[in-house]
């Protein structure tokens, strides 16, 4: 999944436009909720590395919080990891490429969405 097909899923079903907060961080895009402004994912790009992948050129990645008791069945998955710089019994981190289905990393935002609000 591409960074502007996600963006356009989100826009479309939530209303929601990404937040740049970050001068430093110009390509980290915050997804927030349109009334408590808490935020339901993270888009980033991240050295392959930092997921302990193979030493790829950067990939970009979505943090997305995910119900404690699916954590560690979801981290068996294709391209799903221990949270990135959050919470790892709460927060999983996805790579948008060459992992899940669009269809599941879809899903699993959503379900970020709800746990969330």
């Amino acid at each position: 999944m591409q960074r502007q097909q996600l963006f356009d899923y989100i826009n479309q079903h939530y209303q929601v436009e990404p937040d740049y907060p970050w001068k430093k961080h110009s390509e980290y895009a915050v997804l927030r909720h349109p009334r408590h402004r808490k935020w339901f994912a993270l888009v980033f790009p991240l050295e392959s590395h930092k997921l302990g992948l193979p030493d790829r050129p950067v990939i970009d990645v979505m943090n997305i919080k995910a119900r404690p008791e699916l954590i560690g069945s979801l981290r068996q998955l294709p391209g799903v990891y221990p949270a990135y710089h959050m919470n790892k019994e709460h927060w999983l981190s996805i790579t948008l490429e060459n992992g899940l289905p669009d269809s599941e990393i879809l899903a699993l935002l959503d379900d970020s969405f709800s746990l969330t609000f």
